[in-house]
């Protein structure tokens, strides 16, 4: 995947500085009177039921799975939880007709601290040549909770290219990132291109 490396560089705002890391606990302490600041952690669901953490994965996020929206069809799912399930997308393309309209979904898990920017950054390639790089924010987001076992985001809506030049293979490798700029997920998949599904 070395030769993706320069392509999967999360962009930067000019000035913006990352915070100092807190605990959950810290966190939940801070400027309690700030009005603005409670906000922010009630969106965090800083203050909801109780984590779920497991103490012996030491990872801050756990991408579960990610999912192929189509208005009319069923979900394409790939579990990345599944042995194997990485190893195989690369060499089992997936079909997705031109033209159609499509999103993608994720689901995943945070836990130990709070998830600071993470990012989802795809960079699609046909015959070695790239043909796309797409960046999406996914936000900041708390440890899970009983009170929310799991996060979802879709992304924004995307429309195929259509076209007999536009059918065919193409080759993706994927990162989700934070603002620490760790990796936490990074794979090479592939899809086609075709008239229909």
């Amino acid at each position: 995947m070395a030769d993706h490396e320069d392509d999967l560089v999360a962009s930067k705002t000019e000035g913006f500085k990352v915070g100092e890391k807190k605990t959950i606990e810290e966190y939940k302490e801070l400027d309690k009177n700030d009005e603005s600041l409670n906000r922010w952690k009630a969106s965090l669901g800083l203050n909801t039921g109780s984590t779920i953490c497991d103490p012996n994965d030491p990872r801050k996020c756990i991408i579960k799975s990610l999912a192929l929206e189509v208005q009319g069809r069923d979900d394409v799912v790939i579990d990345l939880s599944a042995p194997g399930a990485l190893d195989s997308l690369k060499d089992k393309p997936f079909t997705i007709k031109e033209g159609a309209n499509f999103r993608i979904k994720a689901t995943f898990q945070v836990q130990h601290e709070v998830l600071s920017g993470l990012k989802y950054l795809q960079v699609v390639k046909r015959k070695g040549i790239r043909v796309s790089k797409d960046e999406e924010m996914l936000g900041s987001y708390a440890p899970n909770t009983t009170d929310k076992p799991i996060y979802e985001k879709k992304f924004a809506q995307e429309e195929a290219p259509a076209g007999m030049i536009a059918r065919g293979h193409y080759n993706a490798v994927s990162k989700f990132v934070d603002d620490d700029d760790h990796t936490h997920l990074q794979f090479e998949w592939s899809f086609d291109i075709a008239k229909d599904w």
